[in-house]
């Protein structure tokens, strides 16, 4: 099986005991992928799916699980370079989701 992050959401039985690490806050966590375009946007396309359908996402591998609820606005960043070897980066900043609320003006 391959190592490309799995955005879909599969509710596991109770029953199944998995050694999966999940990352939770508290830890810092890093990690990066060479894929093909095809693959590449397959996974776009599945994590906007969960970025537009709710406001948490759920990144899972054969060895670890990274749940995240994200709050808004989510920052998206263009960089091109255009010298030498042309490279373009897209990138995507989620927030994580507070549950603080303002206090009471009295």
């Amino acid at each position: 099986m391959s190592d490309t992050p799995d955005t879909t959401e599969e509710p596991e039985s109770p029953e199944v005991d998995t050694d999966r690490t999940v990352i939770r806050e508290g830890r810092n966590f890093e990690t990066e992928y060479r894929l093909d375009a095809r693959e590449a946007g397959e996974f776009l396309i599945r994590l906007g799916e969960q970025l537009r359908d709710g406001d948490e996402l759920r990144l899972v591998t054969d060895e670890w699980e990274l749940p995240f609820a994200f709050g808004e606005p989510i920052e998206l960043e263009i960089d091109f370079e255009g010298v030498d070897e042309p490279e373009l980066e897209i990138e995507l900043e989620l927030p994580g989701r507070t549950d603080e609320t303002a206090p009471d003006v009295r």
